[in-house]
C-alpha cells in the first residue's frame, strides 16, 4: 500500500499557539481562528501543488498580516486621463479638501447633529446645507437627500397617491443604473400622464391634461445624458408655470446636475440652474450633491416652504436622508461658492475653468522627462456625468505610440493605477483631468508601462 509522503501543513492550532505569543491579546479569539484558517488551507494547497513547506513562524506571520490587511481594505485610487471630468466609473468629481476636512472631523467625534445647545434638548437636525442652498438658489426652503433619485421620488410624491403627473413623452428618459423616470412616478404612487410627442412639445400639451384634471402636478426632466437636436421644441418654464398654476397644480423641476455657476463662463452650452427655474415658477427644483456641484453625492430638494415641509414629513423622507459626514461635506461644498471660492477650490470647476496654455505647459514638461516616448497632442476633454452632453472642452495630452492597448492596460494595473483613453490607434492620457500634483506620479506610470 503506498504512503502518502507529500509535506502536510501544521495544525491550525500550532500555528496559533505562535500568533497568540506574537500579538497582545486584542484581536477577538473568532477572528484569530478565521485567519488561522485561511492561511492554512492556503498553505495546503500550496504544498499540493509542489511547493516547499513554510515553518510555523512564517505561517503565525501570514495569519498576522492578513489581520492587518483586512482592516486596511480600501478602495483603489487612481489617476484620472480620460478627459471626462464627472467620471460615473471612477467616482465621478473628488471633493474639495475644504469637504474632505468636514467629513473627517464629522466622522471621529459626536456632534450637535440632532441636540439643540441652549436648551440641551433634541433639535432640528443640521441644517447649515440647506440654509446655504436656501441663499445660493433663493428658494424658501431647502432638503437634503442621500442622492438625486431620491430627491425626485420624494418630489414626485407631492402629487398625491393615484393623481396624474405629467410628463413630456421627450423627457421619460433613463437617468442612469437602469432607473428610469417612468418607474420613480409608479413607485411613488402616483399616475403617468404621457404629453406631447418625443420631439415637441407645447405648453398646450399640458394645459388639455391640467384643464381636466386628471394630472394635479407637472414634471420638468433634464435629458441628462442625450440631447435631440433639429425638429423639436419645448414649452417655456415661466408659461408652463403659469398655466399649472392656474389650473391649482404644482410644478418640479429636476435639474439632474443642477450648476451652481453659470457653465457659458467656460465656453460650454447652458445649463439651467436651480435659481433661473425657482424664478420662472416651478414649486420644487431638484438637482444633485455630486456632479456640477462638485461635493459628495447627495440630492437637493429646494422650493416652496409648504411643500419642502410636506415632502420632510414623507415617512421615506427619513430612509433616503444622509448621515453626518455627508451633511458636513455638502455643508462645506456649498461654503465655497457662498464663499466665492468654489471656481479656485472644487475640483470638478478647477478642471473645466484650467487655461489651455497652463495644460499645453504641463504636458511639455512631462514630454520632456519622457525623453521622446510620448508626444503632446490637442485633445477635447468631456464634462461627463450625465452633465451637458455633447459638449467639449479644448484641452492637451500625450499620446504614446505603440500598441495603444496593451499601453493602456499596462497603465490601468499599474502603480499608480492609470486611466486613459484610446484615439485613433493611440494612447491618449488627457491632462485636464490630472491634477497637477499627480504630473510625477504620471510620468513615472508611463515609463514602467513602458518598461514592461
Amino acid at each position: 500500500m503506498a504512503t502518502d509522503t507529500r509535506p502536510r501543513p501544521p495544525s491550525v492550532e500550532a500555528v496559533l499557539a505562535v500568533v497568540r505569543q506574537e500579538l497582545d491579546g486584542s484581536v477577538d479569539p473568532e477572528a484569530l481562528t478565521a485567519a488561522a484558517r485561511f492561511i492554512v488551507a492556503d498553505e495546503r494547497q500550496r504544498l499540493g501543488a509542489g511547493g516547499g513547506p513554510r515553518s510555523v513562524d512564517d505561517l503565525a506571520k501570514g495569519v498576522a498580516a492578513r489581520l492587518a490587511a483586512l482592516g486596511a481594505m480600501r478602495l483603489e485610487t487612481v489617476i484620472n486621463a480620460t478627459g471626462v471630468i464627472v467620471h460615473t466609473n471612477l467616482g465621478r468629481a473628488p471633493w474639495p479638501r475644504a469637504a474632505i476636512e468636514a467629513a473627517a472631523e464629522a466622522a471621529g467625534a459626536y456632534l450637535l447633529l440632532e441636540l439643540d445647545r441652549r436648551t440641551g434638548r433634541r433639535g432640528a437636525r443640521f441644517r447649515q446645507a440647506e440654509e446655504h442652498l436656501v441663499a445660493l438658489t433663493g428658494a424658501e426652503d431647502a432638503l437634503v437627500t442621500n442622492n438625486n433619485a431620491a430627491a425626485v421620488g420624494l418630489a414626485v410624491g407631492l402629487a398625491g397617491r393615484g393623481r396624474g403627473v405629467a410628463v413630456s413623452r421627450g423627457e421619460l428618459v433613463e437617468i442612469g443604473g437602469g432607473v428610469r423616470i417612468p418607474e420613480i412616478v409608479r413607485r411613488a404612487g402616483a399616475r403617468l400622464i404621457e404629453v406631447g410627442t418625443t420631439n415637441r412639445t407645447r405648453v398646450a400639451d399640458f394645459e388639455e391634461v391640467l384643464a381636466s384634471g386628471r394630472a394635479r402636478a407637472v414634471l420638468r426632466v433634464h435629458p441628462s445624458n442625450f440631447r435631440q437636436d433639429g425638429f423639436t421644441e419645448t414649452p417655456d418654464a415661466a408659461e408652463l408655470a403659469a398655466v399649472a398654476h392656474r389650473h391649482g397644480a404644482i410644478v418640479m423641476d429636476d435639474l439632474g446636475s443642477g450648476a451652481l455657476l453659470p457653465t457659458e463662463r467656460y465656453g460650454l452650452s447652458h445649463e439651467p440652474m436651480p435659481s433661473e427655474r425657482l424664478a420662472a415658477g416651478s414649486d420644487i427644483v431638484t438637482f444633485s450633491g455630486d456632479k456640477l456641484v462638485g461635493g459628495p453625492q447627495a440630492g437637493f430638494v429646494v422650493g416652496r416652504a409648504d411643500l419642502v415641509a410636506r415632502i420632510r414629513r414623507d415617512p421615506l423622507a427619513r430612509a433616503m436622508r444622509p448621515d453626518k459626514v455627508t451633511l458636513a461635506a455638502v455643508a462645506a461644498t456649498l461654503g465655497l461658492y457662498r464663499g466665492g471660492r468654489a471656481e479656485s477650490e472644487i475640483p470638478v470647476w478647477r478642471m473645466i475653468a484650467a487655461p489651455l496654455d497652463e495644460l499645453e505647459a504641463r504636458a511639455r514638461r512631462i514630454e520632456a522627462e519622457l525623453g521622446g516616448r510620448a508626444g503632446v497632442v490637442a485633445t477635447l476633454a468631456t464634462v461627463g456625468g450625465g452633465s451637458l452632453p455633447g459638449e467639449t472642452l479644448p484641452s492637451y495630452g500625450l499620446a504614446i505610440p505603440g500598441r495603444a492597448q496593451q499601453i493602456v492596460d499596462g497603465l490601468r494595473v499599474g502603480e499608480p493605477a492609470v486611466v486613459g483613453r484610446i484615439e485613433q490607434g493611440r494612447a491618449i492620457l488627457d491632462l485636464r483631468t490630472v491634477d497637477p500634483s499627480r504630473d510625477a506620479d504620471l510620468t513615472r506610470a508611463i515609463l514602467d508601462a513602458l518598461r514592461s
